[in-house]
């Protein structure tokens, strides 16, 4: 009689993952994985950070959605290597993909590697890419019960910036109620509250992205409380 043995879909995932660590590690590389909903200001992010940077450190990006290369496009512009990444309707992006997508950006030239992921706040935070680090990207209009709602990603995030902090004013979001929450889940990673319109707030994230990279900061996978 044959016996019929199912594995967890993530251990595909898993190894791909962890071959993406070494081929990162081999190329002297950083990778980041900003993982947020639509509309959290992710690509906005990417456009203060990168040209804050580039003075100093080669950029790559690797641009995950399910349609359109609109925001590959406007990475484009700001004069750095960009592949999209298209799932066709996958709420994320998995680890064999972003390996495709290290070839095609031409990952030997890098120092960071930043990765977009799919607008979602909740697949994403299952999938290892290989990332060196998990960035949670929220914005403040989204409101301050995220945490509650969806606890894998602040659990796991090595850093969570809080964007649009300029609409604070305009907003119910309760800031207190939001950072119980999320210190609840998570108690080492770093928070920055930013306005990408402001630029209020950016360069301390940057400040924690290059000690990232050059290993002067505590940091890793699974930041969280046990």
């Amino acid at each position: 009689m044959e016996i019929k043995v199912l594995h967890n879909i993530l251990e595909a995932n898993d190894r791909a993952a962890d071959e993406v660590r070494a081929t990162l590690a081999g190329a002297g590389a950083t990778a980041f994985n900003f993982i947020g909903g639509p509309g959290s200001g992710k690509t906005s992010l990417l456009e203060r950070v990168i040209p804050r940077v580039a003075d100093r450190l080669r950029v790559g990006v690797l641009e995950g959605d399910i349609a359109t290369t609109r925001d590959a496009e406007r990475i484009a512009a700001l004069g750095v290597p960009v592949v999209q990444l298209l799932t066709g309707g996958g709420c994320h992006l998995e680890a064999a993909f972003v390996a495709r997508g290290l070839t095609e950006v031409g990952l030997s030239g890098l120092d960071l590697v930043l990765i977009e992921n799919v607008g979602n706040i909740a697949c994403p935070a299952e999938f290892d890419l290989g990332e060196t680090a998990k960035v949670g990207v929220l914005s403040v209009t989204e409101g301050h019960d995220k945490p509650g709602k969806y606890p894998l990603l602040f659990h796991e995030v090595s850093a969570l910036v809080l964007g649009k902090i300029d609409l604070l004013p305009y907003t119910d979001f309760d800031m207190q109620a939001f950072e119980a929450d999320f210190r609840g889940l998570n108690a080492k990673a770093p928070f920055f509250p930013l306005s990408c319109r402001t630029g209020e707030g950016v360069a301390a994230f940057v400040v924690w992205m290059e000690q990232v990279h050059s290993r002067e900061t505590d940091f890793g996978r699974g930041y969280g409380q046990q």
